[in-house]
């Protein structure tokens, strides 16, 4: 059979499209999304057109079963369509994101106080002093400078009472936060210390990137909890309602894992198979969120308590991730800061 005739075998014969799903069904601007349904290629083998509200989306690749279109810019949440001939699909909803700051630099996922403020930090490369370090992001999105004189900022972490901890990648040292942003030393000797997270007990858990997590006790006491195998960026924490710590650290691998440890320090493999792991929270439900590639395509990923994995965003240089009120999340890519509403609750911290 010739090539023709077997793409005029896929071709539309109904006469109007019809979506069955987008997946996944919240993206970033720039973020590709797959629209899958019938009938979603014209007649003439040319391309349809797809529309989020009315503004026009680009397509990637396009076939009578399925449309990869890459959000544009300038795109907000709402219906998406495919149209073709004069008619037009039945109207998926799709959620995009809003940039409320740029230029910035997280390395980790970003973090809100009880307020609803967001904080992020502008990391720099290692050994990078930044004029500013942290900028606090009110309610309105106004971005102001919150921290200075500080080397790499690297995880954010709040305590019960509101207090705000940093870990420095470049000195290995753990800074508490002021209300007025001034720092303090909480404990210092902990390598290449990246991310940090708070447990139930109000300990603090630090991931030394070059192989370690450490346990600081509320007296500061500083105790090996869990070895693991060294990262090429960064190690980021998060406790499950259960109480265990999950833990991703990136390596030369494309096939990375989410380790899971018990109060114990029993180290586990929760999820094997994402690409570069990073920035990770729970929702509600226990469903763990990653931002990683997942299949080649970048974003968040969900994964199951019964280890399903599933894209939940689809975008590009997300390094992190925070829930946030209102059932909303704050996405963190290596420049920008987005809000999503996504109607998915996050679980307490403490």
């Amino acid at each position: 059979m010739a090539l023709s005739e077997r793409l005029l075998g896929k071709r539309n014969v109904n006469g109007r499209p019809r979506i069955e799903r987008v997946d996944p069904p919240a993206a970033l601007p720039g973020g590709e999304v797959r629209i899958v349904g019938s009938g979603l290629k014209p007649p003439d083998l040319s391309r349809p057109r797809v529309h989020i509200e009315e503004v026009e989306v680009p397509i990637v690749v396009s076939s009578d079963e399925f449309v990869i279109a890459k959000v544009p810019q300038d795109a907000h949440s709402g219906a998406l369509t495919v149209a073709m001939n004069g008619t037009r699909s039945n109207a998926a909803q799709l959620k995009v994101a809003v940039m409320v700051a740029e230029n910035v630099h997280p390395v980790a996922n970003p973090a809100l106080d009880r307020e609803g403020n967001i904080y992020v930090t502008f990391s720099g490369s290692r050994g990078e002093k930044s004029p500013v370090s942290i900028y606090r992001i009110d309610t309105n999105y106004e971005m102001k400078p919150f921290v200075s004189e500080m080397m790499n900022a690297t995880g954010i972490a709040f305590d019960r009472e509101g207090g705000m901890y940093v870990s420095s990648r470049y000195d290995g040292t753990v800074y508490k936060v002021a209300t007025n942003g001034a720092l303090s030393v909480y404990a210092e000797g902990m390598g290449i210390a990246t991310g940090i997270a708070f447990d139930r007990d109000e300990n603090l858990y630090v991931g030394d990137r070059s192989g370690t997590v450490f346990k600081i006790a509320r007296d500061r006491q500083i105790f090996v909890f869990a070895t693991l195998e060294p990262s090429i960026a960064a190690y980021h924490l998060a406790f499950s309602g259960d109480g265990s710590l999950y833990v991703t650290g990136p390596t030369t691998s494309s096939f990375d894992v989410v380790y899971r440890i018990d109060p114990h320090g029993a180290v586990s493999i929760f999820y094997r198979g994402l690409g570069r792991p990073q920035g990770l929270a729970f929702d509600a439900q226990g469903n763990l969120y990653v931002a990683a590639s997942l299949g080649g395509r970048r974003g968040i990923v969900r994964v199951t308590a019964a280890g399903e994995a599933s894209l939940a965003v689809a975008g590009h240089n997300l390094v992190g991730l925070a829930f946030a009120p209102g059932n909303a999340a704050v996405l963190a890519t290596s420049n920008a800061v987005h809000h999503l509403a996504w109607e998915i609750p996050g679980k307490p911290l403490l």
